[in-house]
């Protein structure tokens, strides 16, 4: 920042000849200056301020106006030269004789005293001003006029010597009383400040256009011209300064520092329009760079409404009482109340552009339109995002098909019942896990993961099959799932077979049909799945199949029919049905059980391609923490978190934290109370329930040891066996505790 820029109180040069310069500058051109440097000024420096009063102002004054009017009457410049020296040494020595004589110099001590303490300051600037333009006035006046009469020499001298005695005495020692008033009336009201600004206007503009260009040209680490415009030392130019608003703007991009200082000296000065403009034009800035929700928000704080007088005070207050607006909606947590809350801002910008903003030449419109019409679209994007809820891919409850992305993982499963299947002996295949851990989407998803050759055939036994009332049923709807999942997994047409024909001893037209399905194959192996084997193992208990016909037809089907391999799926072992195990002989058991981490991750982050919710990390080892990577509860959890984002503003909607994970945990458990029901009510007997609450009262990742266990329990502890079985708690160490921390706190759920 230039030093002495941009203030009504500059320092005095220490030189002698240019203070006293700067002081007649002052006080012709920058009164506040010469007013501050006398309040400034204590007693014992009074000596260099009479030096200058009495001697070096007078004599400067005279002397160039002097020379100046001799010269334009083409006087010879040696008579002036003559005249001036010996006037001025006739002037000072009278002046300063006089006013010592006088006691003008206490007069002045006086009353430099008074200017520190009252207002006597301004009016005796106006009385020194009147009473030096009146020597100098005068004694020119009377030089020229006996210069033309006889000698102009000596003319000049008298009138400078008496000018400047007279001019002083009354500007100095009268004007102190009556020469105040009179310089006030004078120099204010009829004399220089009425017509010096506009004589000078086309000079200062010329003046003020080439510092605004040099400005222009200058590089940001420059000084820039912009104090040494007529705006920041001429106080009496009331006409305005055009371009003035353009530089300044100019300098606050370049030096923000600078550029704010001249705008506050301004704000008081008689160019105060300047200021306004700037202020307009920079809050106007500021509306324009708000290019989203946030910004609208937060702008109303740097407007300065207040501080302006100008119709462009209605479009600000506008845009204020807007972003107001935008920061209540934005303090909203819920998205339903931001939408309802957002409206009524759209509707206050459409109606501020119809109505008042319309297309036209006044420039504030001009300004204004544009910034309108960009806040109006970010707040009718902003409440499109509000409606556009992220859209959940994940499946609860129900078994994943081939054609949902979301199916994740399972890759090495596949390989090992790719390696079974190509086994010469035949061997049976038992697809083991709890419920709820991906047996059946595994089995929807066998096509795309095994090879082509081997055509999956999914069967239900939980549906039609098992339902039907007798044996030609129940092959009849064996055969036509076996045709549909074909024809879905591998685009294979079965031939068909129709109930009527299996009415005439079903097993015998079940078994010629398979014929026609070998041949059908050629070199495909056919793999035939049967999903929930319980539920046909639950029909044969009740009697209404016989078990010697549909077990002894799969014992036939996998030793008399190599292109066929049977694979059964549940959440029992072939050991907990003996009926089955009779029949199956040397059963491969494929244990499917929680994802691995990197699966879980992807179903996390990734379900689907382009999917837009993010985690933090700190958020996704939590998920993988509670849900220990359980397909189900990974889909279910998930589910969650999607529909609580969803509840919450688009500016934090796509980012899940572990704050989010944490509020889901609740409505996890609420959603998902029919999977963990069935595990109380279906998967664990009165002693392992008790020994569940048991253990999930302790807190998480407790580890319970074994002989506390068995205090507790002394008389159930075989239960622990079928707990750890059924994968609901693990053993570590010489302890147990939960594999699940979502299922401990379920079972938490009924300790109080």
């Amino acid at each position: 920042m230039p030093r002495n820029a941009y203030t009504n109180a500059p320092e005095q040069h220490p030189n002698m000849i240019l203070g006293s310069l700067q002081l007649l500058f002052w006080l012709f051109f920058h009164p506040s200056a010469w007013e501050n440097h006398l309040k400034r000024i204590n007693y014992s420096a009074l000596w260099k301020l009479r030096i200058q009063a009495f001697l070096v102002l007078p004599v400067l004054a005279n002397s160039i106006v002097l020379a100046f009017v001799l010269w334009l009457l083409e006087v010879p410049v040696q008579t002036i030269a003559l005249g001036v020296a010996f006037g001025l040494a006739w002037g000072v020595g009278w002046g300063v004789g006089w006013g010592v004589a006088s006691g003008l110099e206490w007069s002045l001590g006086w009353f430099v005293w008074l200017c520190q303490v009252s207002s006597v300051a301004s009016s005796m600037v106006l009385g020194l001003r009147f009473g030096v333009a009146l020597s100098v006035g005068f004694g020119v006046a009377l030089g020229v006029a006996l210069g033309v009469g006889s000698d102009v020499g000596f003319g000049v001298a008298l009138g400078v010597g008496f000018g400047v005695g007279f001019g002083v005495a009354l500007g100095v020692g009268f004007g102190v009383a009556s020469s105040v008033a009179l310089g006030v009336a004078l120099g204010v009201v009829i004399t220089i400040h009425l017509w010096l600004p506009v004589l000078m206007y086309p000079f200062v503009t010329l003046w003020n256009i080439l510092l605004y260009q040099l400005d222009k040209l200058q590089t940001a680490t420059k000084p820039s011209f912009l104090r040494w415009h007529s705006a920041f030392w001429d106080e009496w130019h009331w006409l305005p300064l055009l371009g003035l608003d353009k530089h300044i703007l100019l300098i606050i991009e370049r030096n923000p520092e600078e550029g704010k200082a001249a705008l506050n000296y301004l704000s008081t000065s008689r160019q105060r329009w300047a200021a306004q403009e700037v202020q307009i034009e920079l809050d106007a800035r500021g509306l324009e760079r708000c290019t989203d929700i946030a910004a609208i928000g937060n702008t109303y704080r740097n407007l300065a409404l207040g501080e302006l007088n100008s119709p462009a005070s209605f479009f600000l207050s506008c845009f204020s009482h807007i972003s107001k607006n935008v920061e209540a909606v934005l303090k909203q947590t819920s998205s339903y109340n931001q939408c309802s809350d957002i409206k009524p801002i759209a509707e206050r910008l459409t109606d501020l552009l119809i109505r008042h903003l319309t297309p036209g030449t006044d420039k504030y419109t001009v300004r204004f339109r544009p910034i309108a019409i960009s806040w109006y679209k970010i707040v009718t994007n902003y409440e499109s995002e509000l409606t556009q809820a992220i859209d959940s891919p994940y499946i609860i409850a129900v078994p994943l098909t081939e054609q949902q992305q979301t199916f994740t993982g399972r890759t090495d499963i596949s390989r090992r019942i790719e390696q079974l299947l190509l086994d010469r002996r035949r061997p049976p295949l038992l697809l083991y896990g709890q419920r709820r851990m991906g047996k059946t989407s595994l089995l929807n998803n066998l096509g795309r993961l095994l090879p082509s050759n081997i055509i999956p055939m999914f069967v239900d036994l939980q549906g039609p099959v098992s339902s039907a009332s007798d044996s030609a049923g129940f092959l009849y709807n064996i055969a036509k799932s076996m045709a549909n999942s074909a024809k879905r997994q591998s685009a294979l047409t079965l031939p068909s077979l129709d109930r009527e024909t299996l009415q005439d001893d079903p097993f015998t037209r079940f078994d010629e049909w398979l014929d026609r399905v070998e041949t059908a194959l050629q070199e495909n192996i056919a793999l035939l799945a049967l999903d929930e084997f319980e539920a046909l193992d639950d029909a044969i208990r009740k009697g209404r199949f016989d078990e010697q016909d549909v077990l002894g037809m799969l014992r036939h089907l996998i030793q008399h029919r190599p292109r066929f391999k049977i694979m059964l799926a549940g959440s029992h072992t072939i050991e907990e049905f003996q009926r089955w195990a009779s029949y199956l002989i040397n059963v491969q058991v494929l244990h499917i059980s929680y994802l691995k981490e990197p699966e879980a991750r992807q179903l996390i982050e990734q379900p689907v391609q382009d999917f837009p919710l993010r985690y933090e990390p700190k958020a996704i080892d939590r998920v993988l923490q509670l849900t220990r990577c359980h397909p189900c509860l990974v889909q279910m959890f998930c589910a969650e978190i999607v529909a609580l984002k969803n509840e919450q503003i688009p500016s934090i909607r796509r980012l899940a934290t572990l704050a989010d994970v944490e509020a889901a945990i609740p409505e996890a458990l609420s959603v998902g109370r029919l999977f963990f029901a069935d595990i109380q009510n279906n998967q664990v007997d009165a002693a392992g329930l008790a020994i569940l609450q048991f253990l999930a009262a302790k807190g998480e990742g407790k580890i319970v040891s074994r002989e506390t266990i068995l205090q507790a329990f002394p008389d159930d502890f075989d239960a622990v066996g079928l707990l750890r079985q059924r994968e609901l708690i693990e053993e570590v160490g010489d302890g147990y505790c939960f594999q699940v921390e979502l299922m401990r706190r379920w079972f938490a759920r009924g300790v109080r």
